[in-house]
């Protein structure tokens, strides 16, 4: 289980690291996909980090594939996150510091399903969050992609 701390710049305690998450609409775009973590059972978009040798997309595609079951297509960027008062401490003593490329996905094939790194999942709305123990700045994507436009820098 990873450990999440903030404080003034804690970041730069941390190596760089790429990571992605999808927003994966319902029919109505009201509502959006969120997966419940195993590690902290907190909900979230699907998503992880990226590896050496695959497009920021192909990372969003994997991710989703390997959490829900879905194979997606990343259709746009939705907002790219960096909070430099964040810092993620995983279990073997590693440090990282985390930019995140959100994109909005469409699903091409597969069936929605549990995997080893999620215990739920579901469509939710906006309110419906609210109530409901969030990853991270997670909410804070749905927001940025329900909301449109430009993508969001943060």
């Amino acid at each position: 289980m990873s450990q999440v701390l903030y404080g003034p710049r804690l970041g730069k305690e941390g190596s760089i690291r790429v990571g992605c998450s999808a927003v994966i609409f319902d029919d109505a775009r009201q509502k959006v996909l969120l997966t419940q973590r195993t590690d902290n059972g907190r909900w979230c978009l699907p998503g992880g980090h990226m590896e050496s040798g695959e497009s920021a997309a192909e990372a969003c595609e994997r991710e989703v594939w390997e959490e829900t079951g879905l194979k997606v297509q990343a259709t746009r960027l939705l907002g790219v996150y960096s909070n430099p008062d964040q810092l993620v401490i995983y279990k073997d003593g590693n440090k990282a510091f985390f930019v995140v490329l959100n994109f909005e996905v469409e699903i091409l094939e597969g069936e929605l399903g549990l995997s080893n790194e999620t215990t739920a999942f579901g469509y939710f709305s906006l309110d419906e969050m609210e109530s409901m123990p969030m990853h991270g700045e997670h909410k804070g994507r749905v927001e940025d992609a329900l909301r449109g436009g430009d993508a969001a820098i943060k």
